[in-house]
């Protein structure tokens, strides 16, 4: 595994997940701990970063705080339930939690009683499906990062009506917040106090949640493009189109109550974010693109290990078109400076070995992995194989 990056979660059972199958708990519980002297500390860190690249500005952000999924082949409607009652479902976590006789009602009086149980942090915790015992385990991040992404059936098993089978937990942030914790030089110190303080490495971290697109063009290339060396991160590093959910974009007031409001309005901004990532960053219409397929999130350890959403998003154009409409300029053109085209295969074989890789940045290295651990194109493969044959 690349020491800069890791993945957390996947959804290579489903071969990732459509809009109808996220939902969304907000509430102030979920965002970053503070205190009078770490907040004097984010501003100094602003001032002196903003005296550098005036160019930067604050904004909110969604904060991943933790996530439920659920495990694959566990029924999630009631009809189905009821005929395999060694399945059930709490309300609490909306997470499905597999068991068998009095083990299994035994885990769900636990989960019902102990939200703190089952609903661990991300920030210390993953979440890894044994189908053999039928439990859920929840792995420390550490551990979850050094041993990789579970193993998964080759079957399509995507369903677009199945329902909501992941529950995102997000607080609000800031921009100002995350380069004041995350990227802070004293990142360390935040880390240990939050394990000695509130036994969470992370407490103290904004950790906002980033998303990013692996583009298909309708020949079969994905997109890369070139970061510009005026960019916060990564200058000049190779990346996916990406950014960040942005609050605003769900209501004008942002505030907690109204985000709760209007928790699907900001499932809808998770998944068309990307979409405007992809206009904005590469000039593509949001005509000529697919519904977006949420593949996982990566962790970006670069920065103190930040979350990131990742997408495969198809796209009607060629890649001769995307070129075109790429050097003609987007609204965000001035964040990268070349764009760049790989086959599918190619992405596939990416690994640390390859000469590309260590171009990479680690958001794109992230989405790589997940692209090869889902597989979310793999029915247009054996379509086009059997046209082929």
């Amino acid at each position: 595994m690349d020491p800069e990056v890791s993945v957390l979660l996947h959804c290579a059972d489903w071969r990732g997940l459509l809009e109808s199958q996220v939902q969304v708990e907000l509430s102030e519980r979920f965002n970053r701990q503070t205190d009078p002297a770490l907040e004097r500390h984010i501003e100094e860190v602003w001032t002196e970063r903003v005296s550098k690249e005036p160019w930067l500005f604050n904004g909110a952000k969604f904060r991943l705080h933790s996530f439920c999924l659920a495990p694959p082949k566990c029924p999630s409607s009631p009809c189905a339930a009821s005929e395999h009652p060694s399945c059930t479902q709490s309300p609490e976590a909306s997470s499905f939690v597999c068991g068998e006789g009095q083990e299994g009602r035994r885990r769900q009086e636990d989960l019902l009683h102990n939200d703190a149980q089952q609903s661990l942090d991300l920030r210390n915790t993953s979440i890894n499906q044994t189908e053999d015992r039928g439990e859920v385990i929840q792995p420390t991040l550490e551990q979850a990062s050094a041993a990789g992404p579970p193993p998964h059936s080759d079957e399509n098993t995507h369903d677009e009506d199945s329902g909501p089978l992941l529950t995102l937990r997000l607080g609000l942030t800031c921009y100002r917040d995350y380069l004041g914790t995350n990227w802070s030089h004293r990142v360390a110190e935040l880390r240990q106090r939050g394990e000695a303080e509130l036994s969470d490495p992370l407490a103290l971290l904004a950790q906002p949640l980033g998303v990013g697109a692996v583009l298909c063009t309708g020949d079969g290339q994905v997109v890369l493009i070139r970061r510009s060396q005026r960019v916060a991160e990564a200058g000049g590093l190779l990346d996916i189109p990406g950014g960040h959910p942005e609050p605003k974009a769900v209501c004008d007031e942002i505030s907690m109550v109204t985000m709760q409001r209007r928790r699907g309005a900001v499932v809808s901004e998770l998944f068309g974010s990307v979409c405007a990532e992809v206009r904005d960053e590469v000039n593509v219409p949001l005509s000529c693109l697919g519904a977006p397929v949420l593949m996982g999130v990566a962790l970006n350890h670069t920065s103190a290990g930040r979350p990131s959403a990742e997408f495969y998003v198809s796209c009607s154009l060629t890649t001769d078109e995307v070129r075109q409409l790429y050097w003609e300029g987007g609204a965000e053109a001035h964040e990268s400076i070349d764009i760049v085209f790989l086959s599918r295969t190619e992405v596939l074989q990416l690994g640390r070995s390859s000469p590309l890789w260590s171009e990479l940045c680690p958001s794109a290295k992230g989405a790589v992995l997940l692209y090869q651990t889902v597989k979310p194109d793999a029915e247009r493969d054996r379509a086009e194989n059997l046209m082929l044959s």
